[in-house]
């Protein structure tokens, strides 16, 4: 009999893909990558077009020599790494590392770990797709390019270990930009006006939300806008002007891409978006199902794509059917790619067998198996199922010139929400409107309730927020999104708090290197373009090489350029006035992974140090003492007092010395304005110029 081999990359596909292949397959692992460009150098030849220089990836010898003398024994060698891009360069790898005949050799996918799939591969083997594998040799040369030639430079100019990269510095940036929009941020006041009516025979009151004139809706912005409205409504008689009864749909959620399955396992499940992947990636390669052996749940879990195939779509609809009914059942597909940006290579993120409920699943899973799981699962089948259907009810009340508004609605038919609610839509929904109201009701007037609010700076990011952004500007793809947020924080270059994620000092001065010296690498559509590019030569219409061409001049210029240039960012070594308690000597500043910290140049003799305490020339609005820099443990910039914890004085923007002329309270730095810090006082003032400058 014939023997086939067949080369996956995960050991833990190995057993899943032998039992749905038999005797006649013998199923190996190359356990990810075999060969890289090599660590202590740039491992492009420059001066010979550009050339990568691969090598055996280190402990992976032994490995290769097990799958050579396997390949060597078998009539057909079969290459089924991950049916991605990088899946395919691995492969490709291999068939280099192995000396495999191209003859004997087929490279399958398969965009799920089920026997149908499987032995259809088998059936579909073709040869390796080299202009995905360029695409990943382009990808691959231009961030080691990024990483190798500019990473030096921030050791030499920071502090050794930091890193640069082509998405990382972007996603940095990006971070960084709305930082700096919310220090700036000036809050605007504003009011709102709601009214509470007695309903004749009713108990229950009705709140109405002002909205202004017949024709024109009114923004309050002032207490003294509120105090005319106020007078105007003075004696007026309040009736019902218009009622109006409608219908709307809301239509059921596309299923998971990697990018929407990240952000609401972030918002659902609280997972961070490398977890996310984790547990998406052992759903993937399969888990021990108790009666079935181990069976792969999921199916490929780095898509853009929100595409179906056909036998998923019918299975899904036949299961509705049976067990919800045909009036919840999809009569049409839902599966538009709003996103142009998308590949569409793979179907949506969905499960291998909606039969497989989450209930059936929960004893083989853990738990947050079973969690991420039982979100897909329940996306995917809503994805397949009716919209749901409100019955809606908005009302007008007149007073005088002025309406105030009512609207409300109630779920006629549940549709797709009978499996699948994500919390915001429940909170949006107000089904409290009392039944009976009719036209020209008169309403009695119970109270006035005016409210002062200010605006809202805009949101921290968070993973599933920096995520969001990252795909809709089209920076990254589906697979590097996980890595590049892991990048950043595993640098310190950001910290995350409450799901918050804030530059940290060290961030803040890599960021800002960056956008000095190498504007063009962390400018949002010079990276944008470089994807599109990039795709291009995945389809074949751009020489790999082109593109690398054309990237090394620039970025050689900019790198000799900011030798010369930059200065020195001096972290480390700086001197200091503070005594060594230990042996007298002046202690100098080091650089630690949560920042600052003050150290004895003696060491390794004198090992004594203690904390920075950076004072920006300030006073304690609260007490006599001063204001100094301080850090959360996560490495978050804040601002108190020295006399912590005696005296509780602390704020996230910068204070000043300077006092409100309108209250006599203390002033807040933001851009180039200084603001009260009291939002009820509101005075805004240009900032001194040598303040600015300073």
């Amino acid at each position: 009999m014939a023997k086939y081999l067949v080369i996956v990359e995960s050991p833990a596909k190995v057993k899943t893909v032998k039992k749905f292949l038999g005797a006649n397959y013998e199923v190996a692992a190359s356990n990810g990558h075999v060969r890289d460009l090599p660590k202590s150098q740039l491992g492009i030849d420059v001066e010979h077009d550009f050339e990568p220089k691969y090598i055996t990836i280190r402990g992976k010898g032994e490995l290769l020599a097990g799958l050579r003398k396997s390949a060597k024994k078998a009539d057909k060698v079969y290459l089924a790494t991950d049916p991605d891009r990088e899946g395919e360069a691995i492969s490709w790898h291999l068939s280099k590392a192995l000396k495999l005949d191209e003859k004997k050799m087929r490279r399958i996918t398969f965009n799920e770990i089920t026997k149908t799939a499987v032995k259809a591969s088998i059936k579909d083997a073709r040869e390796i797709d080299m202009d995905l594998v360029d695409e990943q040799q382009a990808r691959r040369c231009l961030d080691r390019m990024v990483g190798y030639e500019i990473s030096p430079l921030l050791w030499k100019k920071i502090k050794r270990g930091l890193s640069a990269g082509r998405v990382q510095s972007v996603a940095l940036r990006i971070i960084g930009d709305r930082e700096e929009e919310i220090n700036a941020f000036i809050p605007q006041e504003y009011w709102t006006l709601d009214v509470q009516f007695q309903i004749p025979g009713e108990k229950k009151p009705l709140v109405a939300h002002f909205y202004g004139k017949e024709k024109q809706k009114m923004n309050l912005n002032s207490q003294e806008e509120i105090n005319q409205v106020l007078a105007d409504l003075e004696g007026a008689q309040y009736e019902v002007a218009e009622v109006k009864k409608g219908e709307r749909t809301k239509k059921a959620p596309l299923p998971f891409t990697t990018s929407t399955l990240q952000q609401e396992a972030a918002k659902v499940l609280n997972f961070s978006t490398s977890k996310t992947m984790r547990l998406a990636q052992q759903l993937y390669e399969g888990v021990d199902i108790k009666g079935n052996g181990t069976v792969g749940l999921i199916t490929y879990l780095r898509t853009d794509s929100t595409r179906i195939s056909v036998e998923a779509n019918e299975a899904a609809r036949d299961y509705i059917t049976a067990e919800y009914g045909e009036k919840y059942t999809a009569k049409t597909d839902i599966t538009e790619n709003k996103n142009k940006k998308a590949q569409d290579a793979h179907e949506a993120v969905r499960p291998t067998d909606i039969t497989r409920t989450p209930f059936a699943m929960k004893e083989s899973l853990s738990r947050d198996q079973f969690r991420l799981y039982q979100l897909i699962w329940k996306r995917f089948t809503a994805s397949r199922m009716q919209p749901a259907v409100y019955e809606t009810t908005s009302v007008k009340i007149k007073g005088n010139d002025y309406l105030f508004t009512v609207a409300a609605s109630r779920v006629k038919f549940d549709g797709f929400m009978s499996v699948y609610t994500q919390e915001d839509d429940e909170k949006k929904e107000n089904n409290t409107l009392v039944r009976s109201i009719d036209q020209n009701t008169e309403l009695k007037l119970e109270e006035f309730q005016p409210e002062q609010h200010f605006t809202q700076p805009p949101a921290h990011y968070t993973e599933a927020s920096l995520v969001k952004t990252m795909e809709e500007q089209g920076i990254g793809r589906p697979s590097t999104y996980a890595p590049t947020i892991t990048t950043i924080l595993a640098r310190r270059y950001v910290a995350k708090e409450n799901k918050n994620l804030y530059m940290t000092e060290l961030g803040e001065v890599v960021n800002k290197m960056m956008k000095q010296a190498f504007p063009t690498i962390v400018d949002v559509n010079f990276t944008v373009n470089m994807e599109a590019l990039l795709d291009k030569v995945g389809d074949g219409s751009v020489q790999w090489k082109t593109v690398v061409r054309n990237f090394w001049p620039d970025l050689k210029e900019s790198v000799d350029r900011a030798e010369e240039e930059l200065e020195q960012v001096e972290i480390a070594d700086e001197v200091t006035e503070e005594i060594c308690e230990v042996c007298g000597r002046n202690m100098v500043i080091k650089y630690g992974p949560h920042g600052r910290f003050l150290a004895c140049p003696g060491f390794p003799d004198c090992k004594n140090t203690k904390p920075y305490l950076e004072k920006i020339g300030v006073s304690c609005p609260k007490c006599d003492g001063e204001i100094i820099l301080k850090k959360t443990k996560k490495g978050r910039r804040y601002y108190g007092c020295e006399h912590n914890p005696e005296c509780d004085f602390m704020t996230w923007q910068k204070p000043s010395n300077e006092k409100c002329p309108k209250c006599g309270g203390y002033m807040l730095e933001k851009g180039n304005k200084l603001v009260c810090a009291d939002n009820q006082c509101g005075y805004v003032t240009q900032r001194p110029k040598e303040k600015e400058e300073s």
